[in-house]
Order: C-alpha cells, then structure tokens, then sequence
C-alpha cells in the first residue's frame, strides 16, 4: 500500500483529501504545517506527496527542498506561470492549482507513483556504484563486499542522496530483505558500511545526522 503525505493547512481540503486516497486504497499521513511536515517526514517516508504552498511555521518552497526523492505534487492557488516553472524547476514533480477537478489529481498521483515502481538497475552517487541487478558495489570503480545489510541500508540512501533518512524509514524499508536488522543493531550496521566505503574511497560518505538519521555525502 502507498502511503501519500498530504501536506495542507485547510483542514477542509485535507479532509477531502484523505477521504479520497483512502477510498483509493492509500494510506495517508497529515501535516497542517510546514513545521508539523518536518516532523512527519522524520519519522515516514511517503510514496509521494501532496504539498500546499502557503503553509504556517515554514513555506511549502523551503519544505520542497528538503524532500529530495520524493515525487511532490504541488498543490496551490498561486497560478502564476513563473512559480510553476520555478518550483518544477526546484524538484517538484508536477504543479496543480487549486480549484482541481479529483479526477485528474488522481491521475497524476497514478502516473507519479507507476514511475517509481520501476527504479533504475544501477544507483550511483559520487565515486559509488550500485547494480540492483548483479547486487555488485563499487567506489572508486574498486569492489566492495558488504553483507546483506549493509547492502540494503547502503541502497536505500543510494535512492536518496544528499537527504537524511531516519532510522524508522531505513529499517520499514529494509524489513523484507534483513529482517534480523534492528534499532539496537542498525548503529553497528552503519558504522561497517561506513568503514568499508571509507577504506576504498579515502573519506566518509555517510554522515550522522543527530536525532534523525543517516545521510550520503558522497559529494564531499
């Protein structure tokens, strides 16, 4: 099941909103604040969302960009062609204005999400080589061996570079392939992959992010 974060202070079109997805068959997760978005996306990773703009505590164009990998609708009465062509430009995945007709927004969220069910076979960042197919690593075009786990953590952030991922997002997300992995373990988990990357590629590439999570930074 999908799960679509609407982030919307009118709580007369998120209510609507939800009703919707729901009867569609996704989960939904609300946000009634730029602030209160910050927290969800902490402790979730949404399938796709569906962002307001004018939002209370922080604006839905600084919220955008902390949403990297994430297929973003963006939602707004603002009609101005030139904050369409800029916030397509920031990240966001496809732009409706508000009044909308459902059905189309449906469609779009449709279109959106069949997208990220096919993700490409080879997840690259830096000096970083994923290949889904073949599961082989590199940095530095050099192989790197990692074990299950590690594999899976290091492919999750892989598919979200540059963004901090929470240790509840990695280990829902990994769940299916290392089910042995657990909060208490998934520290130990880390700091292996990181050393192994360390050890071929000369720097660290995936740095702790304090109350939240772990981030690539393959970049640095």
């Amino acid at each position: 099941m999908n799960t679509i974060a609407v982030i919307e202070d009118d709580p007369v079109i998120g209510d609507m909103l939800q009703e919707v997805l729901q009867k569609e068959g996704y989960r939904v997760e609300r946000a009634y604040s730029g602030t209160e978005a910050v927290y969800l996306l902490e402790r979730c990773r949404p399938d796709l969302a569906l962002l307001d703009l004018m939002l209370p505590g922080l604006p839905g164009e600084e919220l955008l960009a902390r949403m990297r990998g994430i297929p973003v609708i963006i939602v707004s009465a603002k009609t101005a062609v030139d904050d369409k062509v800029n916030l397509l430009l920031s990240g966001a995945a496809d732009y409706v204005t508000k009044p909308f007709e459902i059905r189309e927004l449906l469609a779009r969220i449709q279109v959106h999400l069949r997208r990220q069910e096919t993700p490409p076979s080879v997840l690259e960042a830096g000096d970083i080589r994923l290949d889904t197919v073949s599961r082989e690593v590199t940095v530095c075009e050099n192989p790197v061996r990692l074990t299950r786990t590690e594999y899976a953590v290091l492919k999750l952030l892989l598919q979200h570079p540059a963004q901090a991922v929470s240790k509840a997002a990695i280990l829902d997300r990994i769940s299916e392939d290392t089910p042995d992995c657990t909060d208490s373990s998934l520290k130990q988990h880390v700091s292996n992959l990181r050393k192994k990357l360390r050890d071929v590629g000369g720097r660290d590439c995936i740095q702790a992010v304090w109350g939240i999570g772990f981030r690539l930074d393959a970049e640095s």
